[in-house]
């Protein structure tokens, strides 16, 4: 298992910085998701931040890297 601890707040950091939602950090996201089964308050609040920003504009969700 590759999971590790709060991989999904280093991934929404990810976004946060390119300020680009890829379908890949997405789908990684949602593997974190899966494998764990749970999510971690702090992974939580990553994605409550990630859906702020994104609702603020400032984080688009974009089609691939590319755009």
């Amino acid at each position: 298992m590759r999971t590790s601890q709060y991989a999904i707040r280093r991934l929404v950091e990810k976004a946060l910085d390119i300020k680009k939602l890829t379908p890949e950090i997405e789908n990684e996201i949602n593997s974190e998701l899966t494998q764990l089964g749970y999510i971690s308050d702090v992974d939580y609040e990553a994605l409550e931040l990630l859906m702020a920003e994104m609702d603020a504009g400032r984080v688009k969700l974009v089609p691939s890297w590319g755009y």
